[in-house]
């Protein structure tokens, strides 16, 4: 509930002061709460059980630790995963690195899976780029039947800052020799988010944001891969709290595009912005009564004509838990259900003193990204960011949240 005492909302990088009588946007409106994001009982919302495998399990890089001495951090990063269902299989990449997110070698991997639960043997995409490079999975992409594997290079550690060397690449799959190779550059300064989206006239379009956190929509794609303009959105700096990252967004029904941003600024609520123009001017970001662990999310629209939001959206247990939101209407979500993920079936036997740390309710579960298939929801994660995940949850489980 917004308090009678004032609070800071941030608008770009504008502060303005905000009193409790001046609510912000609802995103949010559920049953028994209301749009009233300080009444949600968490522990009485439903929760949506599935089926969950591991597509590639957490294993020990090469640190030189004694097997009783290995801890979280000696394990191998896995984080950004994406999916995919192309050729009869689904795929998968992410981000694969030595440990810590976004150290130089970090590199991006793939597995497929006819079925979703049993997953080949993991394999490299980029190759294990020379020190201080590395790559960041950046999603995949189907472009004139032709799937593409997109990665961000910069030198590290970290994609941000100075002297970034920051590229978005693609690598395109070769089907007659079963490997990656190397297709271009869509963009230089650029780490989008998720995959291009196609807009009505053909055009493609995604999300950017440059080495100092400015976002900004890519327009283009369409004539060649390297074919893009640039279209600013908003900024980080310049004195205000609103760091804007990870945005997602949607088509309404009326054209309008509906934009909305993770808030690494301290808010613990999701922000949101319009666009009348197909991506090329925005409002400003709002902030809304959505709440969120700061932490990205993923939406998608269902065929069944919903729309669905999966993030952290319970702020105070952060990323140890996974929500799903629906919405009719696209606009405002009127149902919210936690992710019933169990414990990992299993663990390679040298990190099996390390399994407490990876039980549900403690280990951290974050970047979903899911895609739908055969009646059923399949949402790739990274547990502890060290193990990719997938939990398929049915359709007609998702429906019966909305009757």
């Amino acid at each position: 509930m917004l308090r009678s005492a004032i609070f800071l909302c941030f608008l770009f990088t504008e502060p303005i002061w905000v009193t409790g009588a001046e609510e912000p946007p609802a995103l949010l409106r559920l049953p028994g709460s209301g749009a009233d994001p300080e009444k949600i009982d968490y522990a009485a919302l439903p929760s949506l059980s599935g089926i969950h495998a591991v597509i590639h399990p957490a294993n020990i890089g090469s640190f030189g630790k004694k097997l009783d001495a290995v801890d979280i951090h000696h394990l191998r990063l896995q984080l950004h995963n994406y999916l995919i269902w192309n050729d009869d299989r689904f795929w998968c990449i992410w981000s694969d690195g030595p440990r810590i997110e976004d150290l130089p070698t970090q590199e991006i991997k793939y597995s497929t899976s006819r079925e979703g639960t049993e997953w080949a043997a993991a394999k490299t995409v980029t190759g294990t780029p020379d020190a201080p490079y590395a790559f960041i999975a950046r999603g995949l992409w189907l472009r004139d039947g032709e799937l593409l594997a997109l990665g961000a290079h910069y030198k590290g550690p970290g994609a941000f800052g100075n002297d970034k060397d920051l590229q978005l690449q693609a690598y395109r799959w070769d089907k007659a020799t079963e490997r990656w190779k190397f297709k271009g550059e869509l963009y230089d300064d650029a780490i989008n988010n998720f995959p291009p989206q196609r807009l009505p006239n053909g055009d493609w379009i995604l999300t950017r944001r440059d080495a100092r956190f400015h976002v900004s929509m890519l327009i283009g794609g369409r004539r060649s891969l390297d074919d893009w303009k640039s279209f600013p959105v908003t900024g980080a700096g310049n004195g205000g709290r609103f760091r804007p990252d990870e945005p997602v967004f949607w088509p309404l029904p009326d054209g309008t595009l509906l934009g909305l941003y993770r808030d690494n600024g301290g808010s613990h609520r999701l922000f949101r912005a319009t666009s009348n123009d197909q991506g090329r001017s925005w409002s400003k970001p709002q902030i809304t009564n959505f709440p969120n662990a700061t932490s990205k999310l993923f939406s998608l629209k269902i065929s069944r004509g919903y729309r669905i939001l999966i993030l952290n959206a319970h702020p105070r247990v952060g990323r140890r838990e996974l929500y799903l939101a629906c919405s009719r209407d696209e606009k405002i979500f009127t149902r919210l259900a936690r992710l019933a993920i169990p414990s990992p079936p299993k663990m390679a036997a040298d990190i099996s003193r390390l399994k407490h740390k990876f039980t549900s309710g403690i280990a951290s579960l974050q970047y979903p990204h899911a895609i739908e298939h055969d009646g059923k929801l399949f949402i790739a994660f990274s547990r502890l960011k060290t193990q990719t995940e997938i939990f398929i949850v049915s359709l007609d489980s998702i429906d019966n949240l909305l009757e």
